[in-house]
Formats: structure tokens, C-alpha cells, sequence
């Protein structure tokens, strides 16, 4: 029998397993939006029942407070946004420097667990031990307690060179911005880009030919040198403002507070001693044979380990490592615990002015949310270029 057409698949028949899951996708989603409205009608009725206000109206209003420590100025009379904005500035200057500090120490302990020194060995597990075994919130409570009650006063601060340290903070000298500062800025970025495309010429010239080529003090040097061009090019400034002692505080410079030093080290030592396991861990799930064929090439232990076993035990090391970075960038709100302003701490005294209790969470969910996965797509793009391509 020719010439006969194959018989039509039905799409929507009941024995089709994708129509099936697309209808069971669909009632999901119907009985999730049905719940949704149906805890936010009752919210808001409630709330109206009680007479309490709703909205996010309040965020153009005069906020009436101030805040102790900002990026940059903020008055009381200002709008409660402007006040927002600056908890979640300051919610990121913790995360983002908490993330680099926390990536550098915690790969330095890791690697550190497989020195040929006991000496070594035993501080990085000690320190892995110590810190990853007591609770985030206590080690805050003793850096903050440190920094208040065991440094001096600010009348008598311990002085290293022209650095001033005092219960009120860390004092140091900062350039006065000018057309220098500015041009090294842009030289200091033209010069990543630069040290960038070295180190991807470098790696491919060792994969193809052997031949090693410095992967750090030459892309440094880079990085130097045209940030210095810059700075000569805009005119060589060397105008610093210098931190002076007070007769009741440390004056001028820029200033680090107590709450921001004890949440940055209490986040980076916590977070570290959780990313040395995983740097160790991750180098552990390199094949012996590959260190032993490293050494046979004449290679050091530190080439060996930068090149050859750190290369592999990225695909292993990423995937854990960005859960320690969301876990740092959450526990970030623990912060107000020892007062550092940010996005829980503002919405806390919005809160307690306005009344705007779900209003106010639901601001501080979506930075959250928002920080967490714009994390995780970061992290995400940087495993798919560090996973190992089959042929």
C-alpha cells in the first residue's frame, strides 16, 4: 500500500506525555497564582479592617532620620528611597569586598592545607577548625566588642604611620580627586584590559608550546604602568588628605567605622574557613597523577599548583564556592545586630515610623533576591568558561 499519508499525531490527546505535563504545568501554576492572591486580598483587607495604611506611597516622604554611615550625603529631610538607597550601597560595599577578601584568604588556607611545611598545615586547619565552627553572629559581637572595648579612644589612637586606629575607627590618608585620579582611573582599567589578553596569549602559548611565561607579576606590571600613565597624564597630583588628631576625634582623611570593620572580618573570616574546604577539596579531586607528572616536567610546587591543579579543580571548586558567596551576601543582614546601616537596619526604623511592616520586607526580599541572583549568573557564566569542553 503506497501513497498513503503516516497517520496525524494527535497533540491533544490525553496519552501524549507533553501534553500531560504541559497541562499539569499549567494547573500549577493556576493553583500558586490563586494562592498568591488570595493571601494578598486577605492581607489587605485585613490591614484595611484594622486601619492600617498600605502602599509604597510613603517612599516619597521626608525619611526624618540620619544615618550614621553612607557612601554618600544624606539628610533627614530627604525621601525614604534616598534613605534605601543608601542601606542597600552600604548592604554591597560589604558583600562585594566581603566576596574578594573571602576568595583570596580562603584560596590561600585552602592551598595552604597542602604545604610540605607541619607548621603551616596545622595554622590553616586550626584556623578552618576555629572559625567555621562558631556562629556568624558571635564572632560579629566579638570584632564589634573589640573594636569598642579593647582599642583605645580616639583622644589616643594607636598611630602607624599616617594610619590612626581607635575605638572610632580606622582613619587613613585618601588623594583629593582631580584630573590625575581620574586619568589613572581609566589607565587602571585600559590596563586590565591589557593584562587580560596577555594571560590569554600566555595560556594558550603553554598549552601549545610548553613555554611558561609569567601569569601574575607581568600582568601586575600592566595594570601599573598605565594606571601611572594615566596619573602623569593628567598631571601627576600628589595632594593627599591627611588624617590629624582632634581634641575629641580623629579629623580629615577617609574613616572606616567600628560596624563596618566588624562586619567586613567577621563575614570574610567566617565565609573563608567554608571556601578553604572547598578550595581544598576541590584540588583533593585532582588525580594523583597529575601532580606526579607536573613534578616530572621539572615543574615547582607553586607552578604545579597554579597551573596545573587549580586549572582542573575549578569545575569542582565553582559550583560550592557560589553558594558561600550567597551565604556572605545574606548573612550581610545579621549586621544589624551590631548596628551597621544597612538595608534591614533602614527598614527597620521605616518600620517603626511608617507602619509599612510588609511594604518594608518586601523591599528588603527583592535586594536580596536581586544580590543573590545576580550572583549566581555571574558565577554561572564563569563555570560554563571554566568547564572542561568535550571534543
Amino acid at each position: 500500500m503506497t501513497g498513503q499519508s503516516p497517520p496525524k499525531k494527535k497533540t491533544f490527546s490525553w496519552r501524549s506525555q507533553a501534553f500531560r505535563g504541559l497541562l499539569y504545568q499549567a494547573i500549577t501554576l493556576c493553583v500558586i497564582g490563586l494562592a498568591v492572591w488570595f493571601l494578598a486580598h486577605n492581607t489587605v483587607v485585613n490591614m484595611r479592617l484594622r486601619g492600617i495604611q498600605s502602599g509604597f506611597d510613603f517612599l516619597t516622604s521626608a525619611a526624618g532620620f540620619d544615618i550614621g554611615e553612607s557612601l554618600y550625603p544624606f539628610d533627614s529631610g530627604e525621601a525614604y528611597w534616598r534613605a534605601f538607597l543608601v542601606g542597600v550601597s552600604n548592604t554591597l560595599r560589604v558583600a562585594i569586598l566581603g566576596i574578594i577578601l573571602t576568595t583570596l584568604i580562603g584560596t590561600l588556607i585552602g592551598v595552604g592545607r597542602f604545604s610540605r611545611n607541619a607548621l603551616v598545615r596545622g595554622l590553616c586547619t586550626t584556623y578552618i577548625e576555629l572559625f567555621r565552627n562558631i556562629p556568624i553572629l558571635l564572632q560579629l559581637l566579638m570584632w564589634y566588642l573589640m573594636f569598642t572595648e579593647v582599642l583605645p579612644a580616639a583622644t589616643e589612637p594607636l598611630i602607624v604611620g599616617p594610619f590612626f586606629l581607635s575605638k572610632g575607627g580606622l582613619n587613613f590618608p585618601i588623594p583629593v580627586w582631580g584630573a590625575g585620579q581620574f586619568w589613572a582611573a581609566i589607565g587602571m582599567v585600559i590596563g586590565a584590559g591589557f593584562a587580560w589578553l596577555y594571560r590569554s596569549r600566555a595560556r594558550k602559548t603553554f598549552e601549545q608550546t610548553g613555554q611558561l611565561k609569567s601569569m601574575f607579576w607581568v600582568p601586575v606590571g600592566i595594570v601599573i604602568a598605565s594606571s601611572f600613565g594615566g596619573w602623569i597624564a593628567g598631571g601627576a597630583p600628589t595632594a593627599f588628605n591627611m588624617p590629624s588628631q582632634g581634641e575629641f576625634a580623629i579629623e580629615n582623611g577617609g574613616a572606616l567605622t567600628p560596624e563596618f570593620l566588624s562586619v567586613l572580618l567577621g563575614l570574610t573570616m567566617y565565609t573563608a574557613a567554608f571556601v578553604a574546604e572547598v578550595v581544598r577539596s576541590g584540588i583533593q579531586s585532582v588525580p594523583r597523577g597529575q601532580g606526579e607528572a607536573s613534578r616530572a616536567l621539572g615543574l615547582s610546587q607553586g607552578q604545579e599548583m597554579r597551573l596545573v591543579m587549580l586549572p582542573q579543580a575549578l569545575r569542582v571548586i565553582i559550583p560550592p564556592m557560589t553558594n558561600q558567596f550567597l551565604n556572605l551576601t545574606k548573612n550581610s543582614s545579621l549586621a544589624v545586630a551590631i548596628g551597621y546601616p544597612d538595608v534591614v537596619s533602614i527598614a527597620n526604623t521605616a518600620i517603626n515610623q511608617t507602619g509599612r511592616a510588609v511594604e518594608c520586607i518586601a523591599i528588603i526580599m527583592a535586594v536580596y533576591l536581586t544580590t543573590s541572583l545576580a550572583t549566581s549568573i555571574m558565577m554561572n557564566w564563569y563555570n560554563a568558561r571554566a568547564a572542561i569542553k568535550e571534543r
